[in-house]
């Protein structure tokens, strides 16, 4: 298997275009922290264009991929706009040189949040998981899921017609987070998956049987630790999807739950090849949230904490997320069932 590691600005808490943490300090730190590649974060952070990849060029950085969230099954017009929004990611992607096809962005489709599922994100584990899940399969009607599944495909022959394969990313509080809504989708489409191992978790799945189960389909993964204990003690509070990430529901890797060995010998026993993409999502630290929970504090200070991500827990954490990553990658997790590599991982090496 061949891989290369990124992270992505949502590890910072960076979920706007126009976060006040200058792009340049957040690549800086990516490519000190041992990282080859990036993902876009919210489009435009970066730049785009001649701007992104002469950002990305200077810095020593690949992108890995970016999200796009469309709204399947929609009214036409609503879904025709999001594929305009599509459009413009596309250009964003296609614009950055590719030194190898396999490490080419992956335009990670997705849903945007669902109001009722954000608040309550994921399946509780006890007596009162969600139906959604349980043994007759997701509530959504035939007729939806067929809608639905059609303009998923038109938005992945779209990624393809640009010469870009895109990967669907089931996620948290979206129309599509369970493994059983996954299954559905995937039977229904022949788009690609990304495999975000911390979303998969607390949705009820186990990414280890997840890569045996999809194999070759998946073409994305995102590496995510994930506490359940967390997650349900939460839910039960009554807490939403942001409750969670600040709450700790998404750790450090080998904070969590998740068998990162097992998961990267499940990899590599798939013969996957392509962007391992470290994320750890982090509470939102924009600009206009920053104000709305303390507006005492001064534009300055906000400033000077946000500035350098190699100051902090943040930064830390990301640093600790590579150094992890890379060690294991190095040397293969010990035999066991569907975990006994013929030969060490191959990681391609980082950019001096």
């Amino acid at each position: 298997m061949r891989v290369r590691i990124a992270n992505a600005p949502v590890s910072y808490g960076i979920y706007r275009p126009d976060h006040p943490l200058p792009p340049d300090r957040l690549l800086a730190a990516f490519r000190d922290h041992g990282y080859r590649g990036t993902d876009s974060g919210p489009l435009g952070y970066l730049g785009e264009g001649e701007a992104l990849a002469g950002r990305l060029a200077r810095h020593g950085l690949s992108l890995a991929g970016g999200w796009a969230d469309l709204r399947y099954g929609a009214e036409p017009a609503a879904f025709a706009a999001d594929l305009r929004a599509l459009d413009r990611a596309l250009d964003a992607f296609t614009a950055v040189p590719v030194d190898d096809a396999l490490f080419a962005p992956r335009p990670t489709l997705a849903c945007p949040a669902d109001p009722e599922r954000f608040a309550a994100p994921g399946v509780p584990y006890g007596p009162d998981r969600l139906p959604a899940d349980g043994p007759d399969g997701p509530g959504r009607p035939d007729q939806e899921w067929e809608g639905f599944a059609a303009d998923v495909q038109r938005a992945a022959d779209r990624c393809r017609e640009r010469g870009l394969e895109p990967v669907f990313h089931p996620h948290l509080g979206t129309a599509v987070e369970t493994p059983a809504e996954t299954r559905l989708l995937l039977s229904r489409t022949d788009v690609s998956l990304c495999l975000d191992t911390g979303h998969w978790w607390l949705a009820g799945g186990d990414p280890v049987a997840a890569v045996a189960e999809f194999g070759p389909r998946i073409r994305q993964v995102h590496l995510k630790d994930a506490d359940r204990a967390v997650h349900e003690r939460v839910r039960r509070a009554g807490g939403d999807l942001w409750a969670v990430v600040a709450a700790g529901g998404f750790p450090a890797l080998g904070e969590g739950d998740i068998d990162l060995p097992a998961v990267l010998a499940a990899l590599r026993a798939a013969d996957y090849g392509g962007w391992l993409v470290v994320e750890q999502d982090a509470p939102p630290t924009d600009r206009n949230q920053e104000q709305d929970q303390d507006r005492d504090r001064s534009a300055d200070h906000d400033r000077d904490r946000e500035a350098d991500p190699d100051q902090g827990a943040l930064a830390a954490q990301q640093k600790a997320n590579s150094a992890l990553l890379r060690s294991l990658l190095r040397d293969p997790p010990p035999g066991g069932p569907h975990r006994t590599p013929p030969e060490p991982l191959r990681q391609e090496r980082p950019h001096p």
